[in-house]
């Protein structure tokens, strides 16, 4: 296995993991689907907390903004193994209520907060979004751990 010097260097051969993840992002190098997630997934902490910040100020602008850090945050993992690849990773049998729960409190949480304008109902969409978002990450902890 390449070490992550010649991985960040781009000093590698083409693997498996290459070749899968090259479907979704063809023309970045490993290098630059890193940079891309570095980015994405702070650009994604940042906007939550900056919402977080801002929560005495606006229940709405809160919500929105930790909604979108959320977003971004999960979408950072784009750029390492694809779309296609992340949603089946999402919907495992095992993991798929924890999913759609994440994802749903997520769009009522937008919903609430721009379209109803609701900053109560936002807000409590908000709880269930962090709820839902570790209750799957303990999901994704929890099962290596089981296989040993």
């Amino acid at each position: 296995m390449k070490s992550l010097r010649d991985k960040i260097t781009g000093n590698e051969e083409r693997s498996v993991w290459d070749d899968i993840s090259g479907q979704y992002c063809p023309s970045l190098s490993w290098k630059e689907r890193a940079i891309g997630f570095v980015i994405c997934a702070s650009l994604g902490f940042g906007f939550a907390f900056l919402g977080g910040m801002l929560i005495l100020l606006s229940l709405r602008l809160f919500a929105i903004l930790y909604t979108l850090g959320n977003i971004l945050a999960l979408s950072s993992t784009f750029f390492l193994i694809g779309p296609l690849r992340q949603l089946k990773s999402m919907f495992k049998l095992h993991r798929a209520i924890a999913a759609l729960v994440f994802l749903a409190s997520m769009a009522l949480t937008l919903f609430f907060a721009l379209y109803k304008k609701s900053a109560l109902l936002a807000v409590i969409f908000v709880i269930i979004q962090f709820g839902a978002f570790l209750w799957l990450s303990l999901i994704h902890i929890s099962e290596p751990t089981r296989l040993l």
